[in-house]
């Protein structure tokens, strides 16, 4: 078998259709390529992939498809969702192969969709788990049986697969999948909704690349359906299920926070494509309240370990915040949409604030080691009282592994996160050096971002004329676009072949405090450099870190090491030696803290 180029224009993840009311059109990873810092992630996380096979095997989600493909007996193993990190590995599969095609990623690929096809009911219905323990017993749970939760993730695999490798065999699966779900849910058939939404994603984005009008509309109503309480006839309080409230009449987020984001972004794509305004403004009123309120400097999501959730506005206690890997990928998801939708920047700057820090902190720098919990502090002589512990320091994988697979999507299809044009040109929302082409637009960027805040945009081909907006972080002050003072949101210039726009972010040390209603904090500060968040970890300090305080009249300074942490800017603040965040716990999990009581 040779491995064959996927196609030149590869679409991301997230790919609105021509009559979508959007502001914005993403361009495919085909279409960006990165080196720098990211690519060097994404490295990491390419050794992982091929790993993160053997993983599945060892913890039994393979084979539970083969047993329900009737190629292998016994029970089956694991939680009820087993099947979702099947899928989201083969997502991240399909946007590694976009990125560097191999025989061996194409070899894996075929071979795993070839056992979801087998296992595929005749009608279309497809979860293993449910299958083999349960007798084939149908939505008999929907609040805990994630049955449509699998079908999303399967469905968001499949497209990437279309979309990276060209090959339909999964695709055909989905669209089985989907066509059963649309003829059991629906306000004239089953009136019900999962306990873990992404299904409506899925559907949206199914309806995106195969074109079926049915696949949109259950997508709406699986949307509409949630927030009526259907979660309480089951017994269940529908807070966390985001059951309690329609999305519509929201006006922030609460319960489980990944269940949360994904709904969100589902309905971000729901009103893209049907041209409602009204939800997208609803849904604009929940991500300025979750970003003022309830979430992490880090940009961390999910106060509460308990149920991991949301808490109450101003709840973000350091040393228990969950922070779940994932919830950062959703939070990522939901602003990548909001941002496609209305062009508005403190999307984009939401993005950068996650990716920089909730998310990849999520993931060693090997690549191939995660945390489930990423907190803003962690104590001397913490006791690892569970799986997810982080003083186990990030661990392989997990008895509930959905962190791992989703960083591997995440990283994998990355490049589809950081352009987009429209009618008149190219916007550029995250700086990594390496070339985006947009038609018969054509850019080079060079930087060293987030090391260092110059940014150089090349124009290398252009059909006349365009306009480039480069976007300036609203941490940026005094950040200057050729040399002219250029304020936060996007700095639009008009730009033709040959052309060279230098970007300049200011990149001072800087210390953030926190809304006064933040009581775990009262009286201490974050220091940030560029779109990095800081940490103090024992590694660097003689004191303990438990008792660190820090002097705000002290000198600031950075410099960069490239032999510590796989290359950081370290910096100093009188007696405290601080290191990017993300970065934390790589070299044992020592303390750390965040946020640094004054002096």
């Amino acid at each position: 078998m040779t491995a064959t180029s996927p196609p030149t224009s590869t679409r991301g993840p997230a790919a609105p259709t021509g009559t979508a009311q959007v502001a914005l059109r993403p361009l495919g990873v085909g279409e960006v390529r990165i080196g720098g810092f990211w690519a060097d992630r994404q490295r990491a996380n390419a050794t992982a992939v091929p790993l993160g096979r053997q993983r599945l095997e060892e913890a039994g989600n393979l084979e539970n498809l083969r047993i329900a493909a009737g190629r292998a007996s016994g029970e089956a193993i694991g939680p009820i969702f087993a099947d979702s990190d099947v899928y989201k590995w083969l997502e991240a599969v399909a946007w590694e192969y976009a990125r560097h095609p191999s025989d061996e990623l194409l070899a894996m690929q075929r071979e795993i969709t070839a056992i979801v096809a087998d296992a595929q009911e005749p009608d279309g219905y497809l979860d293993s788990v449910v299958q083999v323990r349960h007798g084939g017993r149908r939505y008999t749970d929907l609040p805990w049986s994630h049955e449509h939760y699998c079908a999303g993730h399967l469905i968001q695999a499949a497209v990437a697969q279309v979309r990276c490798t060209g090959d339909t065999a999964l695709l055909d699966v989905a669209v089985k999948v989907a066509d059963h779900l649309a003829d059991t849910f629906g306000e004239d058939r089953r009136h019900d909704v999962d306990g873990h939404p992404v299904i409506e994603m899925a559907l949206v984005e199914l309806y995106r690349e195969a074109g079926h009008a049915r696949h949109l509309e259950l997508a709406r109503y699986f949307v509409e359906a949630r927030g009526h309480g259907l979660i309480s006839a089951y017994g269940h309080d529908p807070t966390y299920f985001s059951d309690r409230v329609p999305v519509r009449e929201a006006t922030t987020v609460e319960g489980h926070a990944v269940r949360a984001v994904y709904l969100a972004a589902g309905a971000a794509d729901v009103a893209a494509e049907r041209g409602d305004t009204a939800l997208l403004d609803a849904l604009a009123t929940q991500f300025d309240h979750m970003l003022a309120t309830k979430t992490y400097v880090t940009g961390g999501l999910g106060a509460r370990w308990d149920r991991e959730a949301f808490g109450d506005p101003y709840e973000l206690p350091t040393d228990r915040a969950y922070a779940e890997t994932c919830a950062a990928i959703g939070g990522v998801q939901w602003a990548w949409r909001m941002l496609l939708a209305t062009g508005d920047a403190r999307y984009a700057d939401a993005i950068e604030r996650m990716l920089y820090n909730g998310f990849l902190a999520g993931v060693s720098l090997s690549g191939t080691e995660y945390f489930y919990v990423n907190p803003l502090q962690h104590r001397s002589e913490a006791h690892a009282d569970g799986d997810r512990s982080p003083a186990h320091g990030r661990r392989g994988w997990f008895d509930c592994a959905c962190c791992p697979p989703n960083v591997m999507r995440t990283l994998a299809g990355l490049e589809g996160y950081l352009a987009t044009r429209d009618g008149d040109g190219v916007q550029v929302h995250q700086y990594a050096p390496g070339t985006i082409s947009a038609g018969d637009t054509t850019l080079t960027v060079e930087t060293q971002y987030p090391w260092d805040g110059l940014v150089r945009v090349r124009v290398d081909a252009a059909p006349g004329p365009v306009t480039l907006s480069l976007r300036v972080p609203a941490w940026a002050e005094g950040a200057t676009v050729d040399g002219k003072p250029a304020e936060p949101g996007y700095a639009r210039v008009r730009v033709g072949a040959g052309e060279v726009v230098e970007l300049r972010l200011p990149m001072e040390v800087r210390t953030t405090t926190a809304h006064p209603r933040v009581d775990a904090v009262r009286g201490c500060v974050a220091i940030e450099r560029g779109p990095l968040v800081y940490a103090a970890e024992q590694a660097d300090h003689d004191t303990p870190v438990d008792d660190l305080h820090i002097d705000l009249a002290a000198p600031r300074s950075s410099e960069h090491r490239p032999d510590l942490l796989g290359g950081v800017t370290v910096v100093t603040v009188g007696e405290l030696t601080l290191v990017p965040y993300y970065a934390w716990a790589n070299r044992g999990a020592a303390p750390m803290r965040v946020w640094i009581p004054t002096t």
